[in-house]
């Protein structure tokens, strides 16, 4: 909702507040300020003038030389504008003006013809395009006759107007109305509310003469009235209501269509006007649409209609979607005289279902839907038949023609104010108290502390107590409540392991270099069961489906996470995004029954996918791309940060390379898995080589262990010792590993793999492994003695477990 500070300031005085001091007070009651805009730059030195004559240019066939009068003396003043001519009044900056954009106005000469000032139109002012009156987007902006030559045009075209935008929650609909701001800003500021003076002067004639209402379809259109306004004559609406509807961000049309919009907005009912002639009936119907009826809407769009739907007719055909928009076949235009003024009240479910069904969302149904104020809707009609009198030379037909049986009764909220400061933890007296319901507008009756509120139906958000406990807070001032620690044996709160271990781990992965995907929970059927940890799949074989999916692709609770994340990297990729390492920290959905009656279980899994270049040093020409060694080494560092023990033993997965994927192990638990997508499964996903790994975080965190520990710098030297083992092909380095760890003693401090050899000088089926020994003791120096007498027991252990020989 935008508010206009100049329009707001129609109905309730502002006093000397600033817009943004205003803005601030309203957003601590309860209505969030989003934003303050002015509706232009500031811009000195512009007046209105009027064209005295105007000629062409001698030396341009696209410029005039116009002679303008700006009150104290006339200017010659050459302008390119296409709808500039004598007799007009006009926006004219003078020499020395200062536009906005800081553009200044001096004396020049355009194709040797002087130039005092410039005829400026309404962009040029500041004015956006958006917001610019129908047909002026072109030209310059000609003002109407009654204005005064001379006069600063800010105050002719609301440019000092500050305009609020409104950031409404939807039980807030009586905010959407200029009188409904009124009333919060009366209630914020102490003020009254000034509401708008109606003078009918009605005819002989009826308005029930002329048209009959009929309603059918009861429980959708509670009430129905129709105005009848003759002899209109269909021309600009007057000025100051152009100023406000732009500033609303309406554009203006004409005076009919600009007073239904106009009062549809400061009064929140939406209203329309028919062309009667168009029309073509003495009868208005209102009824459920039939099954493929069909309506050409304003837009010029096709409708097609079901019994859902509400509709307005001529007791033949459809002239309106009820609440939503109405037909081309009765649109008001130049050369209309009598118009049908439709005000109603349609049932907000119906109108939301014709929203839905055909997109449609209008100022007129978005209030529609939230519900107006059954007591506004018959004084709407008035005040726009009102408007039309004075403003279209209208004249309207005595009384209304109507169906009514609209609820306009007032709900009552009974409370007391010791139940209101036990709540708010306050001291509110009850005078306090009855001097806010007044400000609200609220009539109440008191006996003591006991109130019965009767509730003005324009507050139809208010039904309970907590409703009015918060009216009565937010207008004492939420920032007056106390504030205290809770009491008892409460503590502040802090992070658990497992929440502080996420932490950490995510730290860590951003750290390695990758960046955090948040994928969907829900994929389709079939990318549910891809690259399932094994660990799942043979316990929780069985994807969990919705009951009732909104679509295929999102019908199915997950069982791992990297099939959505390879649709990430392909989505990246194919936007020349190549080089990517993505990880999620997220939950998948398992469940242990073939037909799923329970709710699933949730679990914890920690998934990456990389692709592309890992490293691109370009100076020193070094390249390195991901492999199965690169992201293995990511989670080899993530388990030394945990201090936990990891194993990887060779496992064969659907969708992932047969000899480049590792089940992971963690105290012989298997815990996930590690590896290359198989190439087929690459070439769905339209992907180039991809490493991912799925490991369990619940059983990470289970064994993780947070007491920090200090292992102290040792003051001794190290020793290392090298050695290569020829073995069979079968036998893998963690075999061998875990054998040199269990016979080398507890002089060993570390042992690694740096080389595999195969090729000359080895048999057939053979391969060699060479292995870094790291001996020291903190507390002294090692001798060779001891590193020698080591280093014989792993080598007689290794050949007789793993028939190894040294390679000479």
């Amino acid at each position: 909702m935008l508010v206009s500070l100049n329009w707001l300031e129609q109905y309730v005085n502002l006093g000397n507040d600033t817009p943004e001091a205003l803005a601030e007070k309203i957003t601590k009651t309860g209505i969030e300020v989003d934003a303050i805009h002015h509706v232009a730059q500031k811009s000195e030195g512009v007046v209105v003038g009027y064209v005295e004559d105007c000629y062409g240019h001698p030396n341009a066939d696209k410029l005039n030389v116009c002679d303008v009068n700006v009150g104290e003396e006339s200017l010659q003043i050459v302008c390119g504008a296409p709808n500039v001519a004598k007799g007009q009044k006009v926006a004219v900056a003078l020499p020395g003006a200062v536009l906005p954009g800081n553009f200044k106005i001096k004396k020049t000469k355009l194709r040797g013809v002087e130039s005092n000032g410039m005829i400026c139109s309404l962009n040029e002012l500041g004015i956006e395009e958006a917001y610019l009156p129908k047909g002026s987007e072109d030209g310059i902006f000609v003002f109407p006759d009654d204005v005064e030559v001379g006069q600063s045009i800010t105050q002719y075209l609301n440019l000092d107007d500050v305009i609020l935008e409104f950031d409404l929650t939807p039980n807030r609909s009586d905010a959407l109305s200029m009188l409904g701001v009124a009333y919060e800003v009366a209630a914020i500021l102490d003020e009254e509310v000034k509401l708008p003076l109606i003078e009918l002067d009605e005819s002989n004639e009826k308005a029930t003469d002329y048209i009959d209402v009929d309603v059918q379809a009861k429980e959708d259109n509670p009430y129905y009235g129709a105005f009848m306004v003759k002899n209109i004559t269909v021309k600009p609406s007057p000025l100051w209501m152009r100023n406000y509807l732009m500033a609303a961000g309406i554009r203006p049309i004409n005076n009919v269509v600009d007073i239904t919009n106009f009062v549809l907005l400061e009064y929140g009912q939406p209203l329309h006007a028919f062309d009667y002639d168009k029309f073509n009936a003495k009868q208005v119907l209102v009824r459920r649409a039939t099954k493929d009826e069909t309506i050409n809407t304003l837009d010029d769009q096709e409708r097609v209609l079901n019994e859902e739907h509400l509709v307005i007719t001529n007791g033949e055909k459809p002239t309106a979607i009820a609440g939503v928009m109405g037909g081309s076949d009765s649109e008001v235009d130049e050369s209309t005289t009598t118009v049908l003024l439709e005000a109603a009240y349609f049932e907000p479910k119906r109108v939301r279902r014709a929203v839905k069904d055909h997109q449609l969302r209008s100022e007129s149904s978005a209030r529609f839907e939230k519900g107006v104020d059954p007591n506004r809707v018959k004084e709407a009609g008035q005040r726009a038949a009102s408007l039309l009198q004075t403003y279209a030379n209208g004249q309207v037909l005595e009384g209304v023609s109507e169906f009514d049986q609209l609820d306009r009764s007032h709900k009552q909220v009974e409370f007391t104010s010791a139940r209101v400061n036990a709540r708010l933890g306050t001291s509110i007296s009850d005078d306090q108290i009855g001097i806010i319901l007044d400000k609200l507008g609220f009539t109440y009756q008191q006996d003591g502390e006991n109130f019965v509120a009767t509730i003005p139906t324009r507050r139809q958000d208010i039904v309970r107590f907590e409703d009015m406990l918060e009216e009565v807070a937010r207008i004492y001032g939420y920032d007056q409540l106390d504030y205290t620690l809770p009491q008892g044996a409460q503590q502040a709160g802090g992070l658990t392991q497992k929440q502080s271990l996420k932490r950490y781990v995510k730290s860590y992965m951003e750290g390695a270099g990758l960046m955090e995907a948040i994928t969907y929970s829900l994929t389709s059927e079939a990318r549910s069961q891809q690259l399932v940890s094994p660990e799942v799949a043979s316990v929780h074989p069985t994807p969990v489906r919705l009951s009732m999916p909104m679509s295929e692709e999102h019908s199915t609770l997950r069982l791992s996470a990297l099939p959505e994340m390879l649709a990430t990297l392909s989505y990246n990729s194919a936007r020349k995004q190549q080089d990517l390492g993505f990880y999620e920290l997220g939950s998948v959905f398992v469940s242990k029954e073939l037909n799923v009656t329970k709710q699933p279980e949730e679990q914890t899994r920690l998934a990456a996918a990389l692709t592309g270049q890992w490293l691109t040093h370009a100076w020193q020409q070094e390249v390195k791309k991901v492999d199965f060694f690169l992201i293995k080494g990511v989670l080899e560092g993530l388990f030394e940060r945990l201090g936990v023990k990891a194993t990887y033993k060779p496992v064969q997965m659907d969708g992932m390379h047969p000899g480049r994927t590792a089940q992971i192990y963690i105290d012989s638990v298997p815990v996930g898995f590690v590896g290359q997508i198989h190439p087929l499964t690459q070439k769905a996903y339209n992907l180039k080589e991809t490493y991912v790994f799925d490991i369990d975080f619940d059983h990470l965190a289970t064994v993780y262990d947070d007491v920090p520990r200090f292992e102290k710098i040792a003051r001794y030297p190290s020793i290392s010792r090298d050695v290569a083992l020829v073995v069979d092909e079968s036998v893998t380095a963690h075999d061998l590993i875990e054998t040199i760890e269990q016979h080398a003693g507890h002089l060993l401090k570390s042992v690694h793999v740096f080389d595999q050899y195969q090729g000359d000088n080895l048999e057939d089926g053979k391969k060699s492994l060479a292995f870094n020994l790291l001996y020291l003791d903190p507390d002294r120096t090692l001798t060779d003695d001891e590193v020698e007498a080591s280093y014989q027991a792993i080598t007689e252990a290794v050949a007789k477990e793993h028939q190894a020989s040294l390679r000479s």
